[in-house]
């Protein structure tokens, strides 16, 4: 008896760029006798890029990112033969033995997500690594002062246009908004949202919240970016002043403590507080919990954790800082078609480094124009056969 089709099989079925590149590549094999290590969230569109990277010929060794390891997604993957290292996890500690026993494999590609796995190699460094991509602008902004070091190439999927407008701009500001309302089930219509951060993802986090009837805000320390918001429409407050207005704040800028416990004295009563980047260190969610002001912490089913202050005012923190799109009940992530383009992106970088079309020179550097045209053109093809 065949099993029931589930969610993993509604997003194969729906990846059509990376279902192409299955069917090319299981002629080609470009990575035949390769093994690949990824450290990329495990959920249900990276089954479809591991599985058309194992097709393409490669052994896969992969292990997720903190917070965002789906446990159905890890069975689908074992059961087609990829080695998944780990099991869902928020403790950091943990994460890093992950990723040190997958290193420990010697992949001859990384595909990394936040540069965790290069500058662990850089530490242990092993003969054979050929290169790799790299997937965020967090990651870039880490590997970019250690090229020399690494001096091997690496692909930054970021950096290309299309990441940026179809997932960053586009699915990142779609994702945020669906989560905030799954996991709160509270009203945007007329609330307060700050945006912390106006990059592609930023830009989209406001467009869609403006689009659901709030009233947007950012905060934004660069003046030209910040003048771009403002000629956008939105408001542009000094930050204490987005911070006393807000209802709901998202961190979307890949920086450090970007809300600290240091502002709860800036925040008003039932404020709630989400982090749309990669890392979870925008929002100092431990330091806010154990801040003197604060006589209890309420964590709720959802995936939210509550700190009530002294004074009677409650300040609510979804997944306690982590990237919150992948977090809490039924975690969906980013749409199925902008995930399509960003790995199949990944899969022509990876083929294309495999194949020793992009050399040393081309160590922390953008998707090359011919791959982003490439992919591009296939889209398009495909969405108007």
């Amino acid at each position: 008896m065949s099993r029931t089709p589930n969610r993993i099989d509604w997003v194969l079925d729906h990846c059509r760029l990376l279902r192409s590149l299955s069917h090319e590549y299981r002629r080609s094999q470009p990575f035949g006798g390769l093994t690949i290590g990824t450290g990329i969230h495990l959920e249900a569109k990276t089954v479809a890029l591991l599985l058309t990277l194992q097709s393409a010929g490669a052994r896969i060794v992969a292990t997720g990112n903190l917070n965002t390891t789906q446990p159905d997604a890890v069975d689908f993957l074992r059961e087609a033969g990829v080695t998944v290292i780990g099991e869902p996890t928020k403790d950091a500690e943990t994460h890093s033995a992950y990723q040190d026993r997958l290193l420990a494999a010697r992949p001859d590609l990384i595909l990394d997500n936040g540069g965790d796995l290069f500058v662990k190699y850089l530490e242990n460094p092993y003969p054979g690594l050929l290169g790799g991509t790299e997937e965020t602008t967090s990651g870039r902004m880490r590997l970019a002062p250690l090229r020399r070091q690494l001096n091997m190439p690496i692909l930054v999927i970021n950096d290309s246009p299309i990441k940026q407008f179809a997932e960053n701009e586009h699915a990142v500001g779609q994702s945020t908004l669906e989560s905030l309302m799954r996991l709160t089930n509270k009203v945007t219509n007329g609330e307060q949202v700050t945006v912390f951060g106006y990059g592609a993802c930023g830009r989209g986090v406001a467009a869609n919240f403006r689009g659901a009837n709030a009233r947007v805000s950012v905060v934004e320390v660069d003046p030209v970016t910040r003048l771009r918001a403002h000629l956008d429409g939105f408001a542009t407050p000094q930050r204490d002043v987005a911070l006393r207005q807000a209802d709901v704040i998202i961190t979307v800028t890949g920086g450090r403590d970007v809300v600290t416990a240091a502002d709860l004295p800036l925040l008003r009563d039932g404020v709630i507080l989400a982090n749309a980047g990669h890392f979870p260190v925008e929002i100092d969610a431990e330091g806010i919990f154990g801040a003197e002001d604060v006589v209890e912490v309420r964590d709720y089913a959802d995936d939210i954790a509550t700190a009530l202050l002294s004074d009677g005012r409650r300040v609510h923190v979804i997944a306690r800082g982590h990237m919150f799109n992948l977090a809490g009940p039924r975690p969906l992530g980013n749409s199925i078609e902008s995930m399509d383009l960003g790995f199949a992106l990944q899969v022509r970088c990876l083929e294309a480094v495999a194949q020793g079309r992009v050399d040393a020179e081309g160590c922390v550097v953008p998707v090359p124009s011919e791959i982003d045209a490439s992919v591009a053109q296939d889209y398009l093809d495909r969405r108007y056969a």
